[in-house]
């Protein structure tokens, strides 16, 4: 055996020693079992068989590059309409937004006006004056 030649200078315990034989005749034992009789040679394919090969092949490839461009495309539109959706999203949003502000603008305006009325009813001034008085009462409240 000229792998226990070659490692016999290394120190190792024989229990070790032991373990590593027989993993060694395991590992010979299992490639001489998976190792293919030599076929015997076939005569190479004609001119014709090879050129069909290789026009497959390039056929194949071209199928292949066109349905990966195909999905990048597919990707790129439903990239394009996700992004589309959530403009319109938050547009519509905003604009919710921005009437529910309008509207209660228009409530407190509402709620002011009264709150004026009230006010000058109470202090018993006349509705269409213009007083300095209601205006300091009511920027206080």
């Amino acid at each position: 055996m000229a792998h226990m030649k070659k490692f016999q200078d290394i120190t190792m315990s024989k229990s070790m020693r032991g373990m590593c034989k027989e993993e060694d005749y395991a590992f010979l034992g299992s490639t001489r079992r998976t190792q293919r009789p030599p076929m015997p040679e076939e005569p190479d394919p004609p001119e014709s068989e090879r050129k069909d090969r290789r026009e497959e092949r390039v056929r194949r490839r071209q199928e292949r590059e066109r349905q990966e461009q195909e999905r990048q495309r597919e990707l790129e539109e439903s990239k394009k309409e996700k992004e589309q959706q959530w403009r319109t999203h938050i547009a519509e949003l905003a604009s919710t937004q921005e009437q529910a502000l309008q509207d209660r603008l228009a409530r407190l305006r509402r709620f002011r006006e009264f709150q004026r009325k009230v006010l000058v009813e109470e202090l018993g001034l006349e509705p269409e004056s213009n007083c300095e008085a209601v205006d300091l009462l009511l920027t206080r409240m």
